[in-house]
């Protein structure tokens, strides 16, 4: 095969020839385990031992050193200690080695290390696995380049795994369960490779069919959502398990929204912009992979399931409200199908309790299971039983569900109970026939919901996609961008010239003039019309309130003086002074931005409600009107905003479009920001209004004109 125009990364997880440096005969060590793993390799890589320590391993000569092999291979592994691991990469690099795994972590040997590694690696255009690494194995091209004993055969399955964690690498690959792999990857600490690139590399395998991704950070975001949006266009489901960001990579000193971003806000947007299936847990991720993995898709509906316990009935229906997976409304032909079935007493519902005398359990289970399934609105049918042993040899329940499930393309799973309790005998066979076995009800139940979302979610728009311009906006968006990217790179903007910038993308703001004197300030709210609001615009204070820095309601001249004076003698004198907005429910909407990902938009409740309602949607921009409305829809702020106790209901659509709207702000604008924020957007039956605004021009050098 001519390797010459191959990707790197491509001749890496596909090497035809591997050095193992650090290889050693003795048992049980790293370089001994090494040697065993790669020997494995179904694709039968020319393997080469270095070791200076030895002239010959198991009868296999053992060269002293990279440079001294005859050729230049495709991979070194290098299982050497941290003290000399920058010296090995470098030979490596001068032999012209295509590529390493760095199983050690890079943290004994001095400051700069891990930097003087990955300089060394990228100046060779070496793709480097590590540090920290598991290393990798490539199921579906035969390779295993690990230095731990993992499974022989592997199990091989339509699943990409790129994990950070090598705990997770190994449990995966060893779970018994009804997934296998085309390629695995344990990266590490991702000192040159991100993973991303493994993920991308994965997506060209036409075996792969499902992407799991297990990371603690995001190192290449633009390439990540690349891969993300490629796999949305495949229909390959990505599921992710993410560790949270952490909340000083954020802008959380002088604005709000860093604050409501921080935590999981960026896997939140990451998620939501390119339909990603996050899990909580492994038990979660598990039997998500196991249920994306059986072949059989949700397109639509809720979920149906069937008991053998009216309690067990009853606590599948708690459990599946409180993590939001439906329901299906069943037709009352289905209702009739299943009372011509039931003993008397038994509600033809879903959930679904058929245990009464005990009697045709086979039979009974069969027939319902299936009269479920052949309902329009139902999207998945689960039999949720403890799936215990039977030591009276009865497999009703087993025979059941592989009868149903041959009746019908849609997915027909058991749902287990008690992992511990599960019968590994009854599991198995199963899953040998296909049928997904979820092991408790929680993570089941997340599962299904997963599947079920997958069928409803449409394809995202690709990355860095812009919206639709605003027609609305006064002026065209080509002469606005360069217009406020300057007056941004002048410096703070005031009070005014914000809400003007807001206006000028369609968010409607309140009046407000800027004024600098007494006179200034007299003249701008006559021309606004008393009562007004007078604020500092000082431009060191960035939170107002918290200074004592606004006075609202101000009903005259008089009071406008006074008003004045003493924010003038405690602040400065520069002021706004604006009009004041109808009453309504106050939110917080703005942009943060993530050291990875970039700008993220930020909606929360704002006001008093802040404090109540601790929650916030964050999403990449830009944004539909439709994904906006979707934000708002998953807060729990909705329910007030579509009105209680008596109150109309707010404007949503125009909530929808201010929200839109900002975003195609933040679109353009936000590599000259590093922060964004409108504190109190307020929401009411007549509109939305922006009524105070902070933004922080971007202290980076790449920002781009």
């Amino acid at each position: 095969m001519n390797r010459t125009v191959a990707d790197p990364l491509a001749v890496m997880l596909e090497a035809r020839s591997v050095a193992l440096v650090g290889a050693s005969p003795r048992p049980g060590s790293l370089g001994a385990r090494m040697i065993e793993e790669v020997a494995k390799s179904a694709s039968a890589p020319r393997p080469y031992l270095v070791n200076p320590r030895y002239t010959e391993i198991g009868g296999v000569r053992c060269h002293p050193t990279l440079d001294d092999l005859p050729e230049a291979v495709d991979l070194a592994l290098l299982a050497v200690p941290d003290a000399v691991l920058e010296q090995q990469l470098k030979v490596a690099a001068e032999a012209g080695a295509r590529s390493a795994v760095i199983f050690g972590s890079a943290v004994d040997a001095g400051a700069g290390l891990r930097d003087r590694i990955a300089a060394t690696a990228r100046a060779a255009g070496m793709p480097v696995c590590g540090a920290g690494c598991m290393g990798f194995v490539n199921v579906a091209r035969g390779l295993r380049a690990i230095g731990y004993t993992e499974p022989d055969p592997l199990p091989a399955g339509p699943v990409a795994l790129v994990t950070h964690s090598g705990s997770v690498f190994s449990a995966l690959l060893r779970t018994r369960r009804a997934f296998g792999f085309t390629v695995a990857v344990s990266s590490g600490q991702e000192l040159v490779t991100s993973a991303a690139a493994y993920a991308r590399y994965a997506l060209t395998l036409p075996e792969t069919k499902v992407l799991a991704l297990v990371l603690e950070a995001i190192r290449d975001g633009a390439l990540l959502r690349s891969v993300l949006a490629d796999a949305a266009a495949r229909d390959v489901p990505v599921v992710l398990l993410a560790a949270g960001t952490s909340a000083a990579s954020l802008s959380l000193v002088a604005a709000h929204s860093g604050a409501l971003a921080a935590g999981d806000g960026a896997w939140q947007a990451l998620a939501s912009a390119h339909g990603v299936h996050r899990v909580a847990d492994l038990a979660e991720l598990a039997d998500t992979l196991e249920l994306f993995c059986s072949g059989r898709r949700a397109w639509g509906g809720g979920v149906a399931t069937v008991h053998d316990s009216g309690f067990e009935r009853a606590h599948v229906a708690d459990v599946a409200a409180s993590v939001g997976v439906p329901f299906a409304q069943l037709t009352d032909e289905t209702r009739q199908r299943l009372a011509a079935v039931l003993d008397p007493g038994l509600e033809p519902g879903n959930p679904l309790d058929v245990w009464g005398t005990g009697r045709d359990s086979e039979e009974l289970f069969t027939e319902t299971l299936s009269a479920l399934a052949d309902d329009a609105n139902v999207g998945a049918v689960a039999l949720a039983v403890d799936l215990i042993p039977e030591y009276d040899g009865d497999d009703s329940y087993r025979d059941a569900v592989r009868a149903a499930a041959a009746k019908t393309d849609k997915p027909v799973v058991v749902l287990a109970s008690v992992p511990a309790a599960i019968d590994a005998v009854a599991a198995t066979r199963l899953r040998a026939a296909g049928i997904p076995v979820l092991e408790s009800t929680r993570s089941g139940l997340l599962a299904l919901g997963h599947l079920l979302a997958h069928g409803r979610t449409k394809h995202p728009a690709p990355p860095n996609a812009l919206a639709p311009a605003d027609p609305a906006a006064p002026v065209s968006a080509a002469a606005r961008r360069p217009r406020w990217a300057a007056a941004l790179a002048a410096g703070p903007l005031g009070g005014a010239d914000l809400f003007d910038l807001l206006r000028d993308y369609g968010v409607p703001a309140v009046r407000a003039r800027s004024a600098g004197t007494l006179a200034k300030a007299t003249e701008a709210a006559a021309a606004i019309g008393y009562p007004v609001a007078i604020k500092t615009d000082e431009p060191g204070v960035a939170h107002k309130s918290d200074v004592g820095g606004v006075q609202l309601n101000v009903a005259d001249p008089a009071g406008l003086a006074a008003a004045y004076q003493d924010l003038a003698a405690r602040l400065g004198p520069r002021v706004a002074v604006c009009e004041m907005a109808p009453p309504g429910t106050e939110l917080i909407l703005g942009m943060a931005r993530d050291p990875a990902l970039g700008p993220l938009i930020v909606v929360g409740a704002g006001g008093v409600l802040a404090e109540y309602l601790a929650e916030r949607a964050v999403a990449l921009p830009p944004v539909s009107e439709v994904d906006a409305a979707r934000m708002i829809a998953g807060l729990r702020v909705a329910e007030i905003l579509a009105g209680v106790r008596g109150q109309p209901p707010c404007d949503a659509d125009a909530l929808a479009g201010a929200i839109a709207a900002f975003s195609r702000l933040v679109a353009d604008l936000g590599d000259h920001l590093d922060a964004f924020d409108i504190n109190p957007l307020i929401c009411s039956p007549s509109g939305v209004v922006a009524v105070d605004a902070l933004a922080l021009p971007s202290r980076r050098s790449d920002k781009t004109d």
